[in-house]
């Protein structure tokens, strides 16, 4: 069991409960998947980029990613319907868990300046929404072998 799993259930569960005045645990709100996207624009000029993504996606996650085409064509974006324009990861259970204890007790902290994630990207469905500059913050990734430093947008 991923230790973030057995504190939610051990302590902050309860936790909860009292502080918030629930009547049961059932009422605690829960994780229900996390959606890790890198959007690549630059895939259009080169397609070894999109090899480099999904190499930096599989690393930080453990999971395959998924390719992501254009649904439409815009012409102004150079786009056309169908074409790769990023990689895209859905986590859920057990890897769910393990990233977000990775990602809240090893990663975060390595960003410079770091001063706590924003309130304010909750959207009105209680949807938490986190975009990371730079992907060398996980452990995972080595940086001497990585081609460019690339953004991610976690979606939790």
């Amino acid at each position: 069991m991923p230790r973030l799993l057995q504190r939610l259930r051990d302590e902050i569960r309860p936790q909860m409960v009292q502080e918030f005045n629930y009547t049961s645990v059932m009422q605690v709100p829960r994780l229900d998947k996390v959606v890790l996207n890198i959007g690549m624009g630059e895939a259009l000029v080169n397609a070894r980029a999109m090899e480099a993504a999904t190499g930096d996606l599989t690393a930080i996650t453990g999971q395959k990613p998924v390719i992501t085409r254009a649904k439409k064509s815009i012409a102004g974006f150079k786009i056309r319907e169908g074409q790769p324009i990023g990689v895209s990861v859905t986590l859920r259970n057990n890897r769910m868990y393990e990233f977000m204890d990775r990602l809240l007790n090893s990663s975060l902290p390595r960003i410079r300046d770091f001063q706590g994630v924003p309130r304010d990207s909750f959207d009105g469905r209680g949807n938490y929404s986190l975009g990371i500059r730079e992907q060398v913050i996980f452990p995972e990734i080595d940086y001497n072998n990585i081609d460019r430093i690339r953004g991610l947008q976690i979606a939790i």
